[in-house]
């Protein structure tokens, strides 16, 4: 028998929620993404040296890059044929996806006090609702921080994105050679996102955050330019990782306190997106640059971008809101 004063839904979602704790929950999250990402990663380590063994140059593989980018935009699944790492992913995936429908709940969070419900019989928002996206974007405070976002980390997404012909053409690298090196990159990631940030954000402010991981940027970027080795990259590593994580981790934090908890999901989406657009236009422009100014060029951009992106912030200060009462 129902409380008088709780709704039959939320009597429902709370019996749900209890199967998995959330500590449990928020664990399994956390390995589901760790093996997806391992197993697209597991791709991207073969491509350079596939293609190269097919005969393609770095301004092909950037187009193969970019319509590898524009799927991951449009979120249409296109399998190639299989080739062992190919494989694994599959059954890995299936895996997960079994896992994900048996054991994550619909939704984590219980009804927020100030979700408006759409009422009895109204039309539901569309996923692809342009103007809910547009509503969003021109919220107060919210354009400036996207802008960003996307304008400051697109020079390094440009580098990493032509990292593994860079590995291949310009430091040397074996295949073998070249994974031990993402997997330096993802530990430092792990690490710095994990413990770094988290106490630092306690500390500091958001906006000073915001503000060195641009500086950051700048300062990497710059020593970037005379970069001749791999052992001079894997000095600029810990800066860059750095940067990257501040930057997604404040910018995602603010975004989403700008918007009210209903539209929180639709924000998350839109900086889910910036990956896959820098994905898209990233590996043509970061080919054409490559092959016709070679290494160098990237420090150059990231360093004169985030330059501009500074002088920006210190100008007009972005707007910092309290956290969300749910």
């Amino acid at each position: 028998m129902r409380g008088a004063g709780a709704p039959g839904g939320q009597g429902q979602h709370s019996g749900k929620m209890g199967t998995l704790g959330h500590p449990r929950l928020i664990l399994l999250t956390y390995l589901l993404v760790a093996l997806e990402l391992t197993c697209l990663f597991m791709r991207f380590s073969i491509m350079p040296y596939l293609t190269r063994r097919l005969g393609l140059d770095s301004v092909a593989f950037g187009y193969l890059q970019t319509a590898f980018g524009v799927l991951q935009l449009l979120g249409g699944p296109v399998f190639g044929r299989l080739r062992c790492p190919a494989a694994v992913a599959l059954v890995a995936n299936l895996v997960a996806a079994v896992l994900s429908f048996t054991c994550i709940p619909i939704s984590t969070k219980g009804v927020s006090t100030h979700a408006q419900a759409a009422p009895p019989g109204g039309a539901q928002a569309s996923v692809f609702d342009l103007k809910a996206i547009s509503r969003l974007l021109l919220r107060p405070g919210v354009l400036p921080v996207f802008l960003v976002k996307v304008v400051s980390g697109f020079p390094s997404g440009l580098f990493m994105v032509m990292f593994s012909i860079i590995s291949m053409d310009f430091f040397q690298l074996d295949a073998a050679q070249a994974g031990y090196l993402m997997s330096f990159f993802g530990v430092l990631q792990m690490v710095i996102q994990g413990l770094v940030i988290g106490r630092l954000s306690s500390h500091f402010s958001e906006g000073a955050l915001l503000r060195t991981s641009v500086l950051g940027f700048i300062v990497v970027g710059l020593a970037m330019a005379p970069m001749s080795s791999v052992f001079h990259f894997c000095l600029l590593m810990p800066g860059l990782v750095f940067s990257l994580c501040a930057l997604n981790v404040v910018t995602d934090s603010m975004l989403t306190k700008a918007v009210s908890a209903s539209d929180t999901g639709t924000m998350l989406g839109l900086c889910a997106s910036v990956q896959p657009l820098t994905r898209t236009l990233g590996p043509t422009v970061g080919g054409l640059l490559y092959r016709s100014f070679g290494v160098p060029v990237f420090g150059h951009v990231q360093f004169a971008t985030n330059v501009l992106v500074l002088l920006a912030l210190w100008r007009q200060p972005l707007a910092q809101k309290p956290d969300k009462i749910w």
